[in-house]
Order: structure tokens, then C-alpha cells, then sequence
């Protein structure tokens, strides 16, 4: 499923993959990734579904880098348990630029569906800056972090699935789900567009909430600042959104890291008022999920079960000593690596 292409015009750009698989491809949006949406997500997971139940061996999706991240995380939740790869794919720069990363993302891409046996939802993109090879990261856990490099995918509180390149799939851990030779696969599109993410920040006022509520909202993914707080100011509109049976959760805007409403009397206080602490989902995928879970019961405690019991690492116990990296460069240890780092 790779937007705008013939197998035979793929072959023709990108002729590695005729040495990879047999491809067939289907043209399902012509949208840029800021226009992808319900209508689309639904669309696009029924398709999965029919593909796989057609036999085909792995799959493909083509999307633009901006929202990617997005659309992997409602996948992952619409599409459960697939028997082959699913994987999403973009360049951060178009195929008639000599730095563009287009081939070499769909090379790995297509060799990742086609020969590997990891059946999930993955997104493979540029690892490092230069083009030795891709990382293949879980939909849940990978975001977009910068606008303009190549690398700018990462795994944030965790580390990637696999290495990717022309030879090799190299596996970075063994958690994941195998391939399988059935077509079994749990396709759930439920979907509620009245959530929002609401990013805190110092002095926000409580008319945005009372505003959010009285526009219909069901849902809202706060992203706090440190372990998850709020200002009190807001505290009233909390409680009576929650009164009013809006489903409220509380992520870190940090990103990294876990909510923590406990430590603080602040965090305590919010969670009283009724707001749910996501762990360490990140907020997109908090939102995604949020959007998914609403569209299914309006239940609280089943919004709450469905919430919190993870799908595919979207809720992890624990963030590995390698799960945070944050390279500041100039500093002289950092300086010493990058001496030391192909680049």
C-alpha cells in the first residue's frame, strides 16, 4: 500500500526491491499526513484486515512523517494481533533531493515485511544521520523529534525492535510478536473523535476546560509538567468536567518518564478530582487510545480497564537504562564519542 506508485514504477526507481519480493500496491488517500484523520485510520485498518485475509506475506504503508507516529499507535490498537509485519514507512526528504532518504526507508521497509518476523505494527526509519540503516520501532512507543533530519524518529522510553538494512535484520530485543503462517487478525475501528490533548502550562485557566466540556468533549489526555501536575486554578473545572462524566488522563510532557501522582500533594489532589494517570504512555498514544477506548462503552471503569491494560508496550514497567538517551552536544564526553562515532 504505497501511495501513488505501479509495482512497476516502484521497480523502476527503486530496483532493490525486485531482488526482495513481488509487490502489489494500492493507492487508498491522497492526503499530506496533517489530513489524516478517523475516516482514514478506519479505512486504512479495514484494508489491513482484507490484505491479510487475501494471503499476502507483509505489508506496506506508505504516510508522511509529520503524523506517522500517530496513525502507528491507532493501528496497533485496530489492528491486533496480525500474523505478518506491518510496516510504515515515510522519507523526511522527497526522492528528487540527492540527500533523500526514500529508497533506502523503503528498501528496509519492503525487506521487513517481506523477510522478517515481527508482526506488528513497526515504523522504519533512518537510524543514525548517514545511511548505514533503519530502526524498526513499535507503534506505540515512537515519535517524531525533529523537523527536518533524516533520523528524526526515536523510541522514546524504551529502546527499538530491530536493525535494518540490505543484509541483515538484526533484532535489538526479543519481546515481540512472531510471524505466523495463519490469517487470523482482530480488526476493532472504534473510534471517538470528541477527545482532545490539552498541554498544561503555567497560569492556564479554567474557562479552556469549561470550554473543552461545553463543546461535547468526551475525553481529554492532559500532558502535565514533571510527574504529571496541573495548576490549582484548574481544579475546579476538573471536577466538573469529571462530574459530567468526562474521561480525563494525566501524561508528562516530558515525555520520557513516568507520571507519578503520588510523590506530590499535587498529583494526589488531581487524582481526587478524578483524573486517571496514564503511566508512561506517550501523549499521542494516550490519545489515540483514549479516542479508541470512548468509541467502544462509556463505562468508567471499562474506559479505565481498556486505558491501562497495555495492547503493545504503550504502558511499560519499566523504562531500560538504555531507554534514555539525550546526546547534548559541546559538552566534552559527548564530544568524545562523536570522535569516536562513524558518521
Amino acid at each position: 500500500m504505497i501511495p501513488a506508485f505501479s509495482p512497476g514504477e516502484l521497480y523502476g526507481s527503486v530496483p532493490e526491491l525486485a531482488d526482495i519480493c513481488n509487490l502489489r500496491t494500492e493507492k487508498l488517500f491522497g492526503v499530506f499526513s496533517e489530513n489524516m484523520g478517523p475516516e482514514q485510520y478506519i479505512a486504512l485498518a479495514k484494508r489491513i484486515g482484507k490484505a491479510i485475509e487475501e494471503g499476502v506475506d507483509g505489508i506496506v504503508v506508505g504516510h508522511g512523517t509529520d503524523t506517522m507516529h500517530h496513525t502507528a499507535a491507532i493501528l496497533t490498537f485496530m489492528v491486533q494481533n496480525p500474523p505478518v509485519p506491518i510496516v510504515m514507512v515515510g522519507s523526511q526528504r522527497s526522492s528528487d533531493r540527492p540527500s533523500s532518504d526514500a529508497a533506502i526507508n523503503l528498501i528496509n521497509a519492503v525487506k521487513s515485511a517481506a523477510e522478517g518476523d515481527i508482526a506488528e505494527v513497526l515504523v522504519c526509519m533512518f537510524g543514525p544521520t548517514s545511511d548505514q540503516y533503519c530502526l524498526l520501532h513499535r507503534g506505540t512507543r515512537v515519535r517524531k523529534m525533529h523537523s527536518s533530519y533524516r533520523s528524526t524518529f526515536r523510541t522514546i522510553g524504551d529502546i527499538p525492535v530491530a536493525l535494518v538494512d540490505q543484509n541483515n535484520i538484526e533484532h535489538l530485543r526479543q519481546d515481540y510478536s512472531r510471524r505466523r503462517d495463519d490469517r487470523n487478525v482482530t480488526i476493532n475501528t472504534a473510534f471517538e473523535d470528541k477527545v482532545t490533548i490539552l498541554y498544561y502550562y503555567p497560569g492556564m485557566r479554567p474557562d479552556i476546560v469549561d470550554a473543552i466540556v461545553n463543546a461535547g468533549y468526551r475525553g481529554i489526555v492532559i500532558a502535565g509538567t514533571g510527574l504529571g501536575h496541573i495548576n490549582k486554578p484548574l481544579y475546579p473545572a476538573i471536577e466538573r468536567a469529571a462530574q459530567k462524566g468526562v474521561h480525563i488522563y494525566m501524561t508528562v510532557q516530558t515525555l520520557w518518564g513516568y507520571v507519578q501522582m503520588y510523590v506530590y500533594e499535587t498529583g494526589r489532589e488531581i487524582m481526587e478530582l478524578g483524573v486517571v494517570p496514564a503511566a508512561n504512555m506517550l501523549p499521542e498514544t494516550a490519545y489515540m487510545k483514549l479516542c479508541w477506548a470512548l468509541g467502544q462503552t462509556d463505562d468508567a471503569d471499562e474506559i479505565k480497564k481498556i486505558m491501562l491494560t497495555p495492547v503493545r508496550d504503550e504502558i511499560t514497567q519499566r523504562e531500560p537504562y538504555n531507554g534514555y538517551l539525550v546526546l547534548q552536544g559541546a559538552i566534552p564526553e559527548v564530544q568524545e564519542f562523536l570522535r569516536k562515532t562513524k558518521r
